[in-house]
């Protein structure tokens, strides 16, 4: 059973893959790539749906995704976390789960110096400060977890986040992200508006090894819809990369390999010298 289940999950994903241009693919066309019958697409096309994922369909036409997405790729993160000697032990990129932050809470923590990343296309119970949510509605944004063992809590950890936010934005700028901004304790902020966060949790005790995992959630293109949804729950304005740089929006692949590759940097910095070094920057 659970074999079979594997493989509808893969030919899901498969189809996902393959309207991901936003363009109209027929089911007969679908259905010879995918080596399937016409009534398995629209069965796939139907759980696709069940997850949030926003498909058209006409006669004489077939399935369209309502824009086109890059989707995230595990291959391409993987590889160019490696050629920029990022030290990752572990990477799962996933279709759909409640809280990435979770997921490493409940995975045995990384080696010393080293990290597990998490990230996912649908997060349905993500979490913010003060009991929040962050939801993440497919292909809308960057929501990505590492988990990282420090060899004892740094002396000013409660300032992890301030750091955090520093690479972040280092990140955002380095894609050509302008005018951005860090609101104490977690915010990051383009004209006075949300456009990311970040959530730090920590697993240990005083004198020993800390598993601490940083969350980031970053928006990329938010439906009107969530905007609405949020701003009535959190209270706060939303912004996206899509409105902010909307000729050239970073790609999100490209977007979660930046923002490890300076976490990668400053991780151990942190833990030798805490805020010091970042303070005039954040």
């Amino acid at each position: 059973m659970k074999s079979h289940s594997r493989s509808g999950e893969q030919r899901r994903d498969k189809l996902l893959s393959l309207l991901a241009d936003g363009e109209f693919h027929s089911g007969s066309s679908l259905a010879k790539t995918l080596r399937v019958s016409r009534s398995a697409i629209w069965k796939l096309v139907g759980s696709l749906r069940e997850l949030g994922i926003p498909i058209d369909s006409l006669p004489r036409s077939g399935y369209r995704m309502q824009r086109a997405v890059d989707l995230l790729d595990a291959d391409f993160i993987h590889r160019s976390l490696r050629e920029q000697h990022v030290p990752l032990q572990a990477l799962d990129v996933l279709m759909t789960i409640p809280s990435t932050n979770q997921f490493l809470l409940d995975a045995p923590a990384p080696e010393p110096g080293e990290m597990r990343v998490c990230t996912c296309e649908i997060q349905s119970a993500g979490r913010g400060r003060r009991g929040r949510t962050w939801t993440a509605p497919f292909g809308s944004g960057v929501c990505l977890s590492l988990s990282w063992q420090f060899a004892e809590i740094p002396p000013e950890f409660s300032a992890l986040g301030l750091v955090v936010g520093v690479e972040v934005s280092r990140a955002l700028v380095g894609l050509g992200v302008p005018d951005l901004q860090l609101k104490w304790p977690n915010g990051l902020v383009w004209r006075h508006r949300k456009l990311g966060g970040i959530l730090i949790e920590m697993r240990g005790e005083a004198g020993g090894p800390a598993k601490v995992i940083i969350g980031i959630g970053i928006n990329v293109r938010m439906p009107a819809t969530v905007r609405l949804e949020l701003a009535k729950q959190n209270a706060v304005v939303l912004a996206d990369l899509h409105e902010i740089a909307p000729v050239r929006v970073p790609r999100r692949n490209d977007l979660i390999v930046a923002v490890l590759k300076e976490l990668a940097g400053a991780l151990p910095i942190f833990a030798l010298n805490g805020l010091s070094p970042f303070r005039d920057e954040w």
